[in-house]
Formats: C-alpha cells, sequence, structure tokens
C-alpha cells in the first residue's frame, strides 16, 4: 500500500489510516482478525479514542503484539490540564502501551474551546508536558466544525503535526466558506503538517428517525455511507487524490475489507473525474452535521 510523509512527523503513513472505532462493535475475537486483516493489508497508521466505547480495550493485545508496525493516533476530548492528563494516563492504561505516537485535540469545535486549550493550564500543557516526558511524541487536532477554526489552531500552536477533518466531493463542491477545508489543507502543506481526512464515505446525513429508527440502520456510523465497492473505490480514490496524506476508513466493520481493497488498489484520479464527481454529487446535502457549524 502507498505510504505518504505525515508531515513533520518524519512518520511515512499508509495512505489508508485504520479507524479502530470499528472494533468496538466487535466480540474480542472479531476485533483481532479484523486488526490482522487490516495489517495484513500493510496499514501501519491506526487511530483511536476513549469515547469509542471499548476500542481502546480491544486494540489493546494486537496493538502490544505488533506495537513497532503501528503507528498509533490517540485523542482526548477534555479541554482543561488536569482532566487532559488524566485521559491520556488511562488511555495508556487502557491501551496497554507506554507512549502515544501521536496525541491528537479531538473535535475541536468552538473558537472558546480553542481559547481554553491554549490557555495557561489549559490541555495543551498537558499534551506538551507529556512530550516532554516521552509519552507522548507529536500534536494533532481533529475536527469536523468550521475550517476557519481549524486555520486558527494552525496559527495559534505552532507544534501541531497533523490536523484531521472532513473531506470529500459534496463538501469539496460545496461554495460556502464553512466547507473550505481546501484551505485547510493548503495551509497544512505550506506549514508541513499531516491531514488525515475523515467522512470520504459519507452519503449523507441519515433519513430521521421518523422514516428509519436508529435500530434499522444497517451501519453504525453516524452519517449514512457509501456501501458497494465501486463507491467505495470512486470515494476513496477522490479523497486520496486531494493531497491528504492518509484517508481514514469508515466506522463499521462491515465496510474495512472493501476500504483495505480500494486503498491497494489507489492509483490516482484523474482531474476530469474529479471534477465529474464533485459537480454530480455538489447539490447533495454536506454529511458533516449541522449542529457542527455555527
Amino acid at each position: 500500500m502507498e505510504t505518504r510523509s505525515l508531515g513533520k512527523t518524519g512518520h511515512d503513513s499508509t495512505v489508508m489510516t485504520f479507524g479502530a472505532i470499528a472494533l468496538n462493535w466487535l466480540e474480542q475475537d472479531g476485533a483481532d482478525q479484523l486488526v490482522e486483516l487490516v495489517l495484513d493489508h500493510g496499514v501501519n497508521h491506526f487511530d483511536v479514542a476513549p469515547t469509542y466505547g471499548d476500542a481502546e480495550l480491544k486494540l489493546g493485545p494486537k496493538l502490544r503484539q505488533h506495537r513497532e508496525e503501528i503507528f498509533l493516533g490517540c485523542k482526548t476530548q477534555e479541554r482543561e490540564y488536569e482532566e487532559a492528563k488524566q485521559t491520556l494516563e488511562q488511555s495508556l492504561t487502557r491501551l496497554g502501551v507506554e507512549h502515544i505516537d501521536l496525541y491528537q485535540i479531538h473535535g475541536l469545535e468552538y473558537e472558546h474551546e480553542l481559547d481554553t486549550i491554549t490557555d495557561e493550564g489549559g490541555a495543551l500543557e498537558a499534551f506538551r508536558e507529556a512530550k516532554a516526558e516521552g509519552l507522548v511524541d507529536h500534536i494533532g487536532l481533529t475536527s469536523h466544525g468550521d475550517p476557519q477554526l481549524i486555520l486558527d489552531a494552525l496559527d495559534r500552536i505552532d507544534d501541531l503535526a497533523t490536523v484531521m477533518f472532513p473531506l470529500n466531493p459534496v463538501v469539496v463542491g460545496k461554495d460556502d466558506d464553512e466547507y473550505d477545508y481546501e484551505a485547510v489543507l493548503e495551509r497544512a502543506a505550506e506549514l508541513d503538517v499531516g491531514t488525515l481526512g475523515i467522512k470520504a464515505f459519507a452519503k449523507g446525513p441519515w433519513p430521521s428517525t421518523d422514516e428509519l429508527p436508529e435500530r434499522d440502520r444497517p451501519y453504525a456510523n453516524w452519517y449514512e455511507p457509501v456501501d458497494t465497492p465501486d463507491e467505495i473505490q470512486e470515494r476513496f480514490d477522490f479523497a486520496a487524490s486531494q493531497g491528504l496524506t492518509s484517508v481514514v476508513s469508515p466506522g463499521d466493520p462491515k465496510l474495512v475489507a472493501m476500504v483495505l481493497d480500494a486503498a491497494d488498489r489507489y492509483d490516482g484520479m484523474l482531474e476530469e473525474v474529479q471534477r465529474s464527481l464533485v459537480e454530480r454529487l455538489r447539490h447533495e446535502q454536506s454529511p458533516v452535521p449541522e449542529q457542527l457549524h455555527h
């Protein structure tokens, strides 16, 4: 599988990152088998979080067995020093490892959160302390929110090594500034910051619960995903052709094998094919939840 430089981290990440939230929906045997399948395809970048149910615990056994093969991303939604420090310690314990390669500010949504994180007594202080102690190698950030907020974070946090954000043909086709993740890609490239794409496989929001109750939804994603091999290949090829370092796999384990196959076969996407896809989908409803735009 193709690898790309993850910005200033010095690591070459595979063009597919395994979103380990998928392990939350499996028993331990199934989780072990899925991790082995992902590794067999050569994927070397994993991403997990304490908010993904018990995914950290289920990843732990195979992670410890293959620690040198895996670049491990984890994250916290805590915004203040003490809470962020405690969450990091908890993740290290649950995963059973001594350090995390990439520790990320998780789900940044509001400017006031960025203020809290970067102020004295904020989470960033805990991140940098952990880095000095060797518990964390690099600092990153994830967000589904306003691209301008991510740009502000890039300006204000000079040691950010990566950013993770939504990128798919629907948002690329929107003209509004609130979907301008291309500006984030450009700024990240200028700063040599690694870029991780999420929501690449999102078709759109789920129908309302009146039309399709959550118990009847066939996938454990918080958006409705594309789910045929051709659609997944098309979406992977598009996302990987936008300049991202790596495309994160969707959260439902039933989709992971198809994404692995798509990543194995990735060989670029012609610009006219990209433009055609954007034109076909630009009027679809954005899969980025509206409540995350302010």
